[in-house]
């Protein structure tokens, strides 16, 4: 953290009482409207390392909480997964989005996610005043997984092994709607557990994804270091539908790490959740401009 970052006030801290009132009116249909809906929200990237924007992540999930939504939170933690390997001796690599994963590096991921960065999203929300509670795929059977082969590319038909990477086969979500009856916030790390007690990495953004239809949630939030969904010329698309993502996918504009990402959305906005939303995470308060007033901060996807 900078010292910038350490003296930068919170944006919301500097409007005037007659604009704040105004953003609360603005808020008011959209609370009556998503009260006791779920709303599950892929946290990651920039908001996960920056202190502010920490902090303004911590804050929204709990007013989301306080006004009648039932946020539930799946993290990622790429980065910190990096710096842990580099310790070691390790640089990670990818295939189509997906790290690869050996023996090594699958300890690595459930000591980062499960404890480190888990419990740091915990401690940060019950700081600000909510009751989180952290959660992976172990607790009460929440994540069944299996291996994950992957399509090789180069050599079509043949499948490339990229180690101890799953595939979610089912999610049991008694647990999470238990801490939920109870106005808790669940934090959920995506390691899930093959029926013989395997641990496996799971891509955050295809738990989120997987996790909002099961709970039959309103709406999936995708934080990211984009603004949303661009073009091939770079511009913001701010409305799709499932039929212009096909569309995206098939003449490659959207790739690499976005794949995983926009792969779930769509299976997500498919599969019976209302809206799926790719946000700026770089911008503070995101959450609650993207749920809570007309003017969004990324690129919205419809069901229909």
């Amino acid at each position: 953290m900078t010292s910038s970052d350490a003296l930068e006030p919170d944006p919301l801290s500097l409007l005037s009482p007659a604009i704040k009132a105004g953003v609360l009116s603005e808020a008011l249909p959209y609370i009556r409207r998503f009260h006791g809906k779920t709303v599950v929200v892929k946290y990651g990237g920039n908001a996960m390392t920056e202190e502010r924007l920490q902090r303004s992540f911590a804050h929204d999930v709990v007013l989301l909480k306080l006004v009648g939504l039932n946020p539930v939170v799946v993290h990622g933690g790429g980065p910190q997964i990096d710096t842990a390997l580099s310790r070691l001796g390790k640089k990670g690599t990818f295939v189509q989005g997906m790290r690869i994963t050996d023996a090594e590096t699958m300890e690595v991921v459930e000591w980062v996610l499960g404890g480190q960065v888990q419990q740091d999203i915990v401690m940060m929300i019950n700081e600000v005043g909510g009751k989180a509670v952290g959660l992976t795929g172990k607790d009460g059977g929440l994540i069944l997984a299996e291996k994950k082969y992957m399509d090789d590319k180069e050599h079509p038909g043949e499948r490339l092994d990229i180690g101890f990477v799953g595939d979610v086969v089912r999610i049991e979500p008694a647990v999470v709607k238990a801490l939920q009856d109870d106005q808790f916030i669940p934090v959920i790390s995506p390691i899930g557990y093959g029926s013989d007690g395997t641990a496996y990495n799971i891509n955050a953004d295809v738990v989120a994804g997987k996790m909002a239809e099961v709970l039959g949630a309103e709406k999936l939030i995708m934080m990211t270091n984009t603004p949303g969904v661009l073009d091939k010329n770079g511009n913001l698309l701010t409305g799709l539908t499932t039929q212009t993502i096909d569309e995206l996918f098939a003449d490659g504009t959207i790739s690499g790490g976005m794949l995983p990402k926009i792969s779930s959305a769509l299976d997500a906005a498919k599969n019976g959740v209302n809206s799926v939303h790719v946000v700026d995470g770089r911008v503070p308060h995101c959450l609650l401009l993207e749920i809570l007033t007309d003017q969004g901060v990324g690129t919205m996807i419809r069901s229909q």
